[in-house]
């Protein structure tokens, strides 16, 4: 399946066509890159056992958690359009507030799942599209 994505990604995560706002945009490249990213999971044999978990009162999501041999990872995901020289990377957008809340996040689902002996970590997955270019993937461990 990620061999059908990938190839529909060929041209970019951008639909050219579409005449939206600039959030409605972000939006919509978020949305095409946490699907890019769960079937580039998929594809590299890690096993996915939950996708978008929240917690009342508490921002953000997670985008994946998933096992990466006995280690659980929980993955967040940055999809952003290519940046130029000097501007901030995607993963700078992975503040020490953002990551406060991965963290707590984390130890919810941890005594939710009642898996607290689980060793684990957060991963940080950057999907940079290009107009008219596969996108790049990086995943920061």
């Amino acid at each position: 399946m990620f061999a059908l994505v990938d190839f529909a990604a060929r041209k970019g995560l951008a639909d050219p066509s579409a005449k939206n706002s600039l959030k409605q945009h972000a939006r919509q490249a978020g949305v095409r890159g946490e699907t890019y990213a769960y079937w580039y999971h998929r594809q590299h044999g890690y096993i996915l056992i939950a996708h978008k978990f929240t917690l009342p009162g508490v921002n953000g999501e997670i985008e994946m958690i998933r096992y990466d041999r006995p280690i659980l990872a929980f993955v967040k995901v940055k999809t952003r359009w290519a940046t130029e020289p000097g501007q901030p990377k995607p993963e700078e957008a992975v503040d020490w507030y953002k990551r406060r809340n991965l963290v707590r996040m984390a130890r919810q689902f941890h005594r939710v799942r009642r898996i607290e002996s689980a060793s684990c970590r957060i991963d940080v997955m950057v999907i940079e599209a290009r107009p008219g270019a596969r996108p790049e993937v990086r995943l920061q461990k």
